[in-house]
């Protein structure tokens, strides 16, 4: 088990610095708090955290440093190789509450990339007989706030806002294992989002905020097939674990 407090700076980004120079460093104060217990076949980790910006860039009224904000939580990690003869899986989740007033946020709002909860599991599963793997993991994440921020004045205003769907994403992928002449093979082949679930990151408004379009992925799917071959030294398992 272990305690841990920081205290944590940051100059802000360039593209803030070419508007001006008045600006000083960012703070994080964090207060940490972990457990974990490790046997040879399974782990278990619980974190609860406490996180306290001041210092971050405002852009409205003015260019400063006058923005804060918070976030606190729990993350979650269970890994077992031992329960299910031949499969390993692990669990984890996150639960964030954040909220920050910075850049042209006209108050303290949860930021448009956070989201509340996110989990994810993930299986393993080797068959020795044909020397193959078959791997499954799955992603799922409550909706991420989004707004239409428009300029009244000398700040902004939400004009329209709201929360996205849900997130989910199952992935399927599998590897084989050989050899080709003295290199080490690994055939891998994977697919993400096997349900074809729709996704949504957020929204673009026009400048008159009457109409909005949903921020998609490129492609709903993606697909993989190749082969990672390396001499001397065995990274076979190196190309699966990338591949999860």
């Amino acid at each position: 088990m272990s305690i841990a407090y920081g205290e944590f700076y940051q100059k802000p980004e360039n593209n803030y610095l070419y508007a001006t120079t008045n600006f000083g460093y960012a703070k994080a104060t964090h207060f940490i708090a972990n457990y974990i217990k490790n046997t040879a076949l399974q782990t278990f980790r619980v974190e609860a955290f406490y996180k306290k910006y001041d210092g971050l860039v405002k852009t409205h009224p003015s260019f400063n440093n006058a923005g804060a904000g918070d976030a606190k939580g729990v993350e979650l990690f269970w890994r077992d190789k031992k329960t299910f003869k031949g499969l390993d899986y692990w669990v984890s989740y996150s639960y964030l509450d954040t909220k920050r007033d910075f850049l042209n946020y006209p108050k303290q709002l949860q930021p448009t990339f956070a989201a509340n909860h996110t989990a994810s599991f993930v299986m393993k599963r080797f068959i020795s007989k044909i020397n193959t793997g078959f791997n499954f993991t799955y992603s799922y994440a409550t909706g991420r706030p989004y707004y239409n921020l428009v300029q009244s004045g000398a700040q902004f205003t939400i004009a329209d806002q709201g929360k996205t769907i849900d997130y989910h994403n199952l992935g399927f992928s599998f590897n084989y294992l050989t050899s080709l002449g003295k290199a080490y093979a690994v055939f891998v082949g994977s697919v993400t989002n096997v349900l074809n679930s729709k996704q949504i990151f957020g929204y673009n408004y026009s400048n008159n905020g009457q109409r909005k379009e949903a921020i998609t992925p490129p492609a709903p799917q993606f697909f993989f097939l190749g082969v990672f071959l390396s001499w001397g030294v065995d990274r076979r398992q190196d190309a699966i674990n990338n591949n999860l």
